[in-house]
């Protein structure tokens, strides 16, 4: 159904993108482990490799949250270890709100990391040009223009930015928590509609509308993806020569 494309592009490309996030942050903190033997040391190098992230992360939920009159409270992108040890790169305390403005608290550093993320591809790493030559398969010109990739001026500052931002910018499970409330009221109003009869006029209207919005969030995400794995395939030989060099590996 052409109305679904968008939505089943968005999820085939944000799978892949959370998947590699976690592998390639996995990997990077194995070496780190590996080279200082000290777990708050790699902590720390961790979150200074992904400040730029992190800050924009925060900013983001806190601008938001002014921008929609809910109070703020502590501002920090000092890493953190949690109870469960997982590990807090940054936070921003604000109030509880009503259910729409929490959810939209909670996904500002999605909506402004995909927007970052989309000007750096567009307007310093030109990578439309090489979505495009990938998507009408043109595989010979694809590969050309990423062997290409690093003579464009400030790549590596770019690539670096928009790898930080790319790989910090999905919610957290505290960002999420007023989102199963918001989309079930979603859910209801929609059911509503249909029961009135609105459905052929929102599949004629809303759909393609959202269809392309999706679509448009999923090449971001995909362009994302493509940065991780550019560099999970170096980190995971990078783990394993140092794991044999010095007979230390972690899980």
């Amino acid at each position: 159904m052409p109305q679904l494309f968008g939505l089943l592009w968005f999820i085939f490309m944000l799978v892949p993108l959370i998947v590699l996030q976690r592998l390639l942050h996995r990997e990077i903190q194995a070496v780190f482990l590996i080279l200082t033997r000290d777990s708050r040391l790699t902590m720390g190098i961790f979150a200074m490799l992904f400040l730029p992230g992190v800050f924009l992360h925060e900013l983001s939920h806190f601008v938001m949250a002014k921008i929609l009159r809910v109070r703020t409270g502590k501002f920090s992108i000092f890493p953190k270890s949690l109870p469960d040890g997982r590990l807090q790169l940054g936070y921003v305390e604000t109030a509880r709100a009503d259910v729409v403005r929490d959810s939209l608290i909670g996904a500002a550093p999605l909506i402004v990391g995909t927007l970052f993320v989309a000007y750096v591809a567009v307007y310093h790493l030109q990578m439309r040009v090489l979505w495009d030559a990938f998507r009408n398969g043109q595989f010979d010109l694809f590969w050309l223009g990423v062997r290409a990739l690093p003579q464009a001026q400030d790549f590596y500052l770019w690539f670096y930015l928009a790898f930080a931002v790319s790989s910090t910018m999905m919610p957290s499970e505290s960002d999420r928590h007023a989102w199963l409330e918001l989309l079930i009221s979603i859910a209801v109003l929609f059911g509503i509609a249909l029961f009135f009869g609105a459905g052929p006029w929102m599949l004629s209207n809303v759909a393609p509308r959202l269809s392309t919005f999706l679509s448009s969030v999923a090449v971001i995400f995909g362009l994302s993806a493509f940065v991780h794995i550019l560099l999970i395939l170096p980190t995971l030989l990078l783990h394993k020569l140092l794991a044999r060099a010095t007979g230390v590996d972690v899980a």
